[in-house]
This record gives C-alpha cells, structure tokens and sequence, in this order.
C-alpha cells in the first residue's frame, strides 16, 4: 500500500482466493490484483515499478 512497505506476497508463500497479490497503477488509479486460485506462489513475474500491459502474467501461482 505504500512505496516502504514490503510486498503483498512472496515466492513460496501460500495464498487464498480473494488475498491480494499486488497492485497496479493506471491513470493514478491502483487497482487490486487477487488470487483467483488458492495455491503457492511460485514465482513473482514483475519488478516493483515496472510496466506492464493486458495479458502479462504477474504471479505464477501453484494450485493445491
């Protein structure tokens, strides 16, 4: 939620359906990213403050 706190998850953290995984800014609007899936993340996929565009995969989370 702001730019010193740490991140929402992380590798090799378990997460819930609805748990939010990140945030996105457009048009200085954040927009919450949830997890559609419960699972453990296994890769963050984007760097804090880099763009992104529609379709990018952002958390690659393991189901389980």
């Amino acid at each position: 939620p702001s730019p010193d706190a740490g991140p929402f998850v992380s590798e090799g953290q378990r997460v819930e359906v609805g748990q939010t995984v990140c945030l996105i800014e457009a048009m200085k609007l954040f927009n919450e990213i949830t997890a559609d899936v419960a699972g453990v993340v296994r890769r963050v996929c984007v760097e804090n403050a880099h763009g992104v565009e529609y379709g990018d995969l952002l958390v690659l989370i393991d189901p389980t």
